[in-house]
């Protein structure tokens, strides 16, 4: 199901090197390397992962045409601070080794281009929320407190054409985002995008929760009831407003839990 950027343009290259080489070793991207890796590594503990398919990307601090995404060929519990790659919008791996899978550059390449407020970018195939983007109508009904988080910030994407190995392709896809922060891709998936790397996190996080709840009300049987639009959008916007924290410390929490137990993730 990937599909390696390799033997087809754009190609990877060399990092570039010199004296108008980008800052690619700062505190802070030192920190988004951790934070994403952090991300991808609990991603795949909580089964929200999908084979070596799947991609998480951030923009790079301070460099706002390159892009850290995970590498072809290596699962997210295997993802560390030091495997990802930065690319820049052409398709060049300015640094690290290998290449990023090819719908991963297509997709994320041109949502951070065109969507600048979109600086992490987080795609996957988890279960729950994939399983709702396969049903007839709005995949997420705002019935339980924790869909209601994503009242009116949400979008779907209902023009399923394949794989995104195209430039067309992965622009579409950015359009479809619109004032969204999560899209629903029919037949495929979704992308949680988010203004920091915690925000996307806790996002991709509470949406699978709250998709895993409704999947559960569905097979009863019995009818959802919806909460009142008035209420949804209250609860939501109360719910919005503590997102920067609440997404922080939520990264800080994990990445606690994994210093536990693979503390490997920040090498």
């Amino acid at each position: 199901m990937a599909h390696s950027l390799d033997s087809k343009p754009p190609l990877a290259t060399p990092a570039i090197t010199g004296s108008n080489a980008p800052d690619l070793y700062s505190p802070a991207v030192r920190q988004a390397r951790i934070d994403l890796a952090a991300s991808l590594r609990m991603a795949a503990r909580l089964g929200m992962h999908e084979g070596i398919c799947n991609h998480f990307s951030a923009v790079v601090p301070g460099q706002d045409e390159l892009f850290l995404v995970n590498p072809y060929g290596l699962a997210f519990a295997e993802v560390t601070a030091s495997s990802l790659l930065i690319c820049d919008y052409l398709g060049n791996v300015i640094d690290g080794d290998g290449v990023p899978e090819a719908t991963a550059f297509f997709i994320h390449a041109q949502v951070h281009k065109h969507v600048p407020r979109a600086r992490a970018a987080f795609h996957t195939h988890m279960p729950y929320a994939t399983a709702l983007s396969m049903t007839e109508g709005e995949p997420l009904i705002y019935a339980g407190q924790t869909a209601l988080k994503f009242y009116g910030r949400t979008a779907v994407d209902n023009d399923y054409n394949g794989l995104a190995l195209d430039y067309r392709e992965g622009e579409r896809i950015a359009a479809a985002i619109g004032d969204a922060d999560i899209v629903f891709m029919k037949h495929h998936g979704v992308m949680v995008i988010g203004r920091t790397i915690a925000e996307a996190w806790d996002d991709l996080y509470y949406l699978e929760r709250a998709c895993e709840v409704q999947w559960m009300a569905m097979s009863t049987g019995r009818e959802i009831k919806a909460v009142k639009p008035e209420i949804a959008a209250a609860a939501a916007k109360q719910m919005h407003d503590g997102d920067a924290e609440s997404g922080r410390l939520h990264l800080e929490s994990i990445k606690r839990q994994l210093d536990a137990s693979e503390p490997e993730y920040r090498h």
